[in-house]
C-alpha cells in the first residue's frame, strides 16, 4: 500500500516561495509596495494597462462602433504613464522604506500624480504642436497649446485608480504580515515538538545512570541538550544534512539506553554531500515515529534503516521500519498516530518548497517506509 501525505499548500501556506527561503522567515523583503522592475511585475503591468484602455475607449464610444484609431492613443498614453510610474516607484522604493508607510504611501502617491500630469501636458503640447503647425510657439500660443480640462481629467483618473491601487497593495501587504506570523508560529510549534514522555524517559535514564554510571549520564545530559537547542533554533533554518545526522544520532543513543539490544539503526547516508542542507528536525520526528509505532511495540524489536541520496536537482531520504501485524481497529489507532507526525513533517516541508516537495509513505510485508523529496539547497 502506498499513499501520499498531502502536501498541498492551504490558506496559511499560500504564500510566497521568497518568503519562505531556506535561510528562514526573514521580513526584510517585505514591503506594501512591491518591486515593479521584477519580470512579472512589468507583464502585468502592461496587461492591466491595455485593459484599462480598452474600458476607457468603450465608455466614450458610441454602442456598436469601437474607435480603433482612440485606442491606439490611449494605449500608448496609458502605457507610458504605467511603465514610467513603476520606474519611479521602483528607483524610489529602496527610499520609500525607509520611511513610515503612511508618509511612503503619500510620496508614492504624489510620484504618480506628477508623472500622469507631465505626461498628460506632454501629450497635449505634441498633439497642439502637430495640430497648429507650430515649431517654437511663444508663451501665449503655449499655454494656448494645452487642454487643462484633459489634463485635469487625467490626474483625476489617475488618483482614483493609484489610491485603489496603492491601498490593495497596503492591504495585501497586511494580509501577507498577518499569514506570515501565523506560519512562523506554526512552524515553531511544529520544530520545537518533543513528545513530553521523552522527556520524562530521558530524565528517569540520567537519574537511573548517575551512581551507576556518570559518565554515561553526562552524555546523556549533553545529548539532550543538543536536541532542546535544535528545537529552539531559527524557525525555518537549514543545516547540513550530516549536522542533522549527528543529531539524530543523539537522539538514538537516548533512545538506545531505553529500548537496549531491540534498537538497531542502518545509516546509508555517506554518500551525500556535505554542501546538501535539510531543514533542521526534519528527520529526527521520523526517527521517532519509526520507534514508538514500530520498534517499540514488537518484543523482539527490530531494525531502522536510513538512505540519503540526491538525484536530478532534487535530495531524497527514507526512513524504513518494521511494524507490529496488528490487524483491525488497533492498526488504524496505531496509523492515527503516525499520520499526525507525518502531516506536521509534511506541512513544513510544504511551508518551506511548496509543491516541489513530497512526502510518500509505503506499506508492505510489515514494513513501514517514509520518503522524503525535496529541491537541493546547497549550503554556500
Amino acid at each position: 500500500m502506498v499513499q501520499t501525505v498531502g502536501m498541498t499548500k492551504k490558506k496559511l501556506e499560500n504564500i510566497d516561495k521568497k518568503s519562505l527561503s531556506a535561510e528562514g522567515l526573514e521580513e526584510d523583503d517585505h514591503y506594501f509596495i512591491p518591486d515593479l522592475c521584477a519580470t512579472q511585475s512589468v507583464f502585468f503591468l502592461i496587461l492591466v494597462s491595455e485593459l484599462m484602455s480598452i474600458v476607457l475607449v468603450l465608455a466614450s464610444s458610441p454602442l456598436g462602433w469601437f474607435d480603433w484609431q482612440r485606442l491606439a492613443l490611449v494605449s500608448f498614453f496609458v502605457q507610458w504613464v504605467a511603465l514610467s510610474s513603476a520606474m519611479l516607484l521602483c528607483w524610489a522604493r529602496p527610499y520609500l522604506r525607509l520611511l513610515p508607510n503612511h508618509w511612503a504611501g503619500i510620496l508614492g502617491y504624489g510620484i504618480i500624480l506628477i508623472d500622469v500630469t507631465v505626461f498628460s501636458a506632454l501629450s497635449q503640447w505634441v498633439m497642439g504642436k502637430v495640430k497648429l503647425q507650430l515649431d517654437f510657439p511663444d508663451v501665449l500660443a503655449f499655454v494656448s497649446l494645452f487642454d487643462w480640462s484633459n489634463i485635469g481629467r487625467n490626474v483625476i483618473i489617475a488618483a482614483i485608480i493609484a489610491g485603489l491601487v496603492l491601498r490593495y497593495f497596503f492591504l495585501q501587504e497586511q494580509l501577507q504580515a498577518k499569514l506570515r506570523s501565523e506560519l512562523t508560529h506554526r512552524l515553531q510549534a511544529l520544530q520545537s515538538r518533543i513528545r513530553p514522555h521523552f522527556l520524562f524517559n530521558s530524565m528517569n535514564i540520567i537519574a537511573s545512570l548517575i551512581e551507576t554510571d556518570p559518565q554515561t549520564a553526562e552524555t546523556v545530559v549533553e545529548d539532550l541538550s543538543e536536541l532542546f537547542r535544535a528545537s529552539l533554533d531559527k524557525v525555518g533554518n537549514q543545516v547540513p544534512f550530516q549536522q542533522e545526522v549527528a543529531l539524530c544520532q543523539r537522539y538514538m543513543r537516548i533512545e538506545k539506553l531505553r529500548i537496549g539490544h531491540r534498537l538497531d539503526v542502518e545509516w546509508n547516508v555517506d554518500d551525500v554531500s556535505e554542501q546538501i542542507k535539510i531543514p533542521l528536525l526534519t528527520l529526527q520526528p521520523l526517527l521517532e515515529n519509526a520507534i514508538y509505532h514500530g520498534i517499540q511495540p514488537l518484543p523482539e524489536g527490530g531494525k531502522i534503516v536510513v538512505r540519503a541520496w540526491q538525484e536530478a536537482g532534487f535530495f531524497h531520504f527514507s526512513v524504513e521500519n518494521p511494524v507490529p501485524a496488528i490487524s483491525g481497529s488497533s492498526r488504524t489507532l496505531g496509523h492515527k498516530g503516525n499520520k499526525m507526525a507525518l502531516e506536521n513533517t509534511g506541512h513544513r516541508l510544504a511551508a518551506l518548497y511548496g509543491d516541489e516537495a513530497s512526502m510518500t509513505i509505503e506499506e508492505k510485508a510489515n514494513q513501514y517506509t517514509v520518503r522524503v523529496r525535496y529541491p537541493l539547497a546547497v549550503s554556500n
